[in-house]
């Protein structure tokens, strides 16, 4: 097997977050938390890529025989995965979490369960709180059709008939907590979840609706279609289409209903046939569905025991003390990592720029932008100082389009110049441009990284961001720059690499140089850690290279196309993923280079998308010290022995295991950064 088919591996990928909810080593809100997000991420994966195969549905016969795997048997094998992992799902959940919190007297209890008192401020709490926003939809054999909106939740009512007038209700958890605390009984605190309050005043309510029997209620949910379907990006108004498709996302076509499978055959199939679904559409579950809303479960004890110890970002060693940021990133190279250092740095080095007289022009790039953010805040400030800001904002970042086209509606009415998407590309990379006037010209001030502006992913995802005056790095920037304001057709770099131009072939002949290393005799090697291993024509390089003896170890987090430790193919090829309390997003591409390393971060990962159809930027690391700060932190990622697992072609996940002392990546970069501050 030469490539593993890339939903099999990021299925994978989700596979190994359900492994952290399985961990008995996590605290338990810890583990319910990798629940919320092997959940949420499953959502995106059909609400996305699911879809995309169903869309295949409608292509010829003829074309869909020339597909190297047919999307009907991917999809097979797809939902098999999922079952499987849905199985393991509720194992948890059932046998080991619920039990576990229960033995800190956290107990989550259902209709069934509540005490006299805990029932009389059920009662309360839903003529108060629930029932105004409570609505009820009826459909019968006359009425066939009825709408779901997308991913909230459901109750199907069984009133007892096997014909007639059927009801659905709402579950207002959009609106509401899902999860209301009860009053505590006898020491034991006690959460509900909204839907079994609406389940115990269920009879009484629909008896205001004329519903007068209720045999029982069954969850359910609809997950639709989330791509916009922008059919001509090149002709009229980009940003105007985008608005008018958001809309969409609501009513697109189902991908999947998730439902009770202890709801009755013949409800189910009566709403098969009212909603129009397919049997592929139909994925049953259990009793409560979206648990991503497990990510605000409330803790009334307030147990330290229950949840991950404190990491507070540190302050940088050097920066934390300099009056300016600008002075200082004049005279040095700087690297900011996050989550493990703080991300006030970014806008300090905004609004200090703001201040600055001598700064002329600001430019940024902003692809997920935070709702609440400080980075545009920053911006605002500036354009009200009167300086020239330029935003180019990706109005096409899916599920955060919203949010960026607000921000560049409120940095076009302050004044600055906001340029939107281009069409049939993204812009991908993360850029930050000062341009300062020193001795009668601009002396550009530089950030690039690897992650988005958005001081609230950053307190989450692990990314490198480097500062830099340096003229071989700031000034290529500019470039970047002027290709998105239109002035340049193509950047002509000699140290960055700028997809979809170089970004490729930059690393094709780095991979070469390696080749050329290993069949000379001399050392050859890689270290490449990235999000995503997609790219086929990057991955038959790597084979290549492998067959030539160099040695490459890979970290890659989700999708990984490629097969490893496969004889005569990938023998020198390990990989592992790391998935551990952060989300690692840092791109690092470090190369043998005869003795001689060459270090790049990036934007970009190795997936087809990312080297052609995005601008994305690949940058070197010059300075020395930023340097070994790095590969020190690599280094400590390649030796973790447990967080790590080992990528294979069977795609088992198994755990890195060895005799060495027990080295947990994540927590040995944050001490080797506050030894750092410590001066150790």
């Amino acid at each position: 097997m030469q490539f593993t088919e890339r939903d099999i591996s990021w299925l994978a990928f989700n596979q190994r977050v359900l492994q952290e909810a399985q961990d008995d080593g996590n605290p338990l809100y810890e583990r319910l938390k990798f629940l919320a997000i092997y959940s949420s991420n499953l959502d995106e994966f059909f609400r996305v890529r699911v879809s995309s195969m169903r869309r295949f549905e409608k292509v010829k016969k003829k074309t869909r025989r020339k597909l190297e795997i047919p999307p009907k048997k991917v999809l097979k094998e797809i939902m098999s995965i999922v079952a499987t992992q849905q199985e393991a799902f509720g194992k948890v959940f059932r046998d080991e979490i619920l039990p576990g919190l229960a033995d800190y007297n956290i107990h989550l209890v259902n209709e069934l369960e509540y005490t006299e008192e805990q029932e009389k401020f059920v009662r309360k709490f839903f003529h108060k709180e629930v029932q105004q926003h409570l609505t009820v939809q009826f459909f019968d054999n006359k009425k066939s059709s009825i709408f779901l909106q997308n991913k909230q939740l459901y109750l199907l009512i069984d009133t007892g008939r096997k014909t007639g007038r059927l009801a659905v209700v709402n579950i207002p958890s959009t609106v509401l907590d899902r999860f209301v605390v009860l009053p505590a009984s006898e020491g034991r605190y006690c959460i509900s979840f909204l839907d079994d309050l609406i389940r115990y005043n269920l009879a009484e309510w629909l008896a205001s609706q004329k519903i007068n029997s209720v045999k029982g209620a069954y969850a359910m949910k609809l997950s639709r279609d989330a791509e916009l379907y922008l059919e001509d990006e090149f002709s009229g108004d980009l940003i105007q289409k985008l608005k008018e498709s958001l809309g969409g996302r609501d009513t697109g076509l189902p991908t999947r209903f998730l439902y009770d499978q202890k709801m009755p055959a013949h409800l189910l199939d009566r709403l098969k046939t009212a909603m129009g679904l397919s049997k592929y559409d139909l994925v049953p579950g259990a009793r409560y569905h979206n648990f991503n809303d497990f990510f605000g479960f409330p803790d009334p004890s307030s147990q330290s025991a229950l949840h991950d110890l404190p990491m507070p970002p540190h302050v940088h060693p050097e920066l934390s003390k300099k009056r300016s940021l600008l002075q200082a990133i004049k005279k040095k190279d700087y690297i900011l990592h996050f989550p493990y250092q703080k991300y006030d740095y970014v806008s300090q080095l905004i609004r200090e720029a703001a201040k600055d007289p001598k700064v002329e022009q600001i430019k940024i790039t902003l692809y997920r932008v935070a709702s609440k953010s400080a980075v545009t805040t920053a911006l605002l400030k500036a354009l009200d100082k009167g300086k020239e800001v330029t935003v180019f904002i990706e109005a096409k970042a899916r599920f955060d389009e919203t949010s960026n086209l607000y921000w560049g509606e409120q940095l076009e009415k302050a004044g600055a110049k906001v340029i939107y998407s281009y069409p049939g590309i993204k812009v991908h990379t993360k850029l930050l441009l000062i341009c300062r006037r020193e001795r009668k010209s601009l002396r550009y001030y530089a950030y690039l990284g690897t992650g988005n502006f958005n001081e609230k992913t950053a307190k989450l995802y692990c990314d490198h961001a480097l500062l830099t005056a340096d003229p071989r790095l700031a000034t290529e920037a500019l470039q970047v720059f002027q290709l998105l304001e239109h002035k340049i057709i193509v950047p002509i770099t000699k140290h960055i690499l700028v997809s979809p131009f170089t970004s490729r072939i930059g690393m094709e002949r780095l991979i070469d140089k390696e080749i050329s290393n290993a069949e000379a005799g001399k050392p050859a090697y890689m270290i490449l850690k990235m999000n995503s291993l997609e790219d086929q024509q990057l991955i038959e390089k790597l084979y290549e290279a492998s067959q030539a003896g160099v040695q490459i170890q890979l970290i890659v987090r989700g999708i990984c196309c490629l097969v490893p430790g496969q004889p005569g193919l990938s023998d020198n090829i390990r990989v592992i993923s790391l998935v551990d309390r952060f989300l690692e997003h840092a791109r690092v591409y470090i190369f043998g280079n005869g003795g001689k390393e060459k270090l790049y971060l990036a934007s970009a990962d190795w997936m087809t998308r990312n080297m052609d159809r995005r601008v994305e930027v690949i940058f070197p690391i010059y300075d020395p010290a930023v340097f070994q700060e790095l590969r020190t932190i690599v280094d400590l990622q390649l030796t973790d022995n447990v967080k790590a697992r080992l990528i294979d072609a069977e795609q088992t996940n198994a755990y890195v295991r060895n005799d060495k002392k027990k080295l947990r990546a994540q927590m040995e970069i944050y001490q080797f950064l506050n030894r750092k501050l410590l001066g150790k």
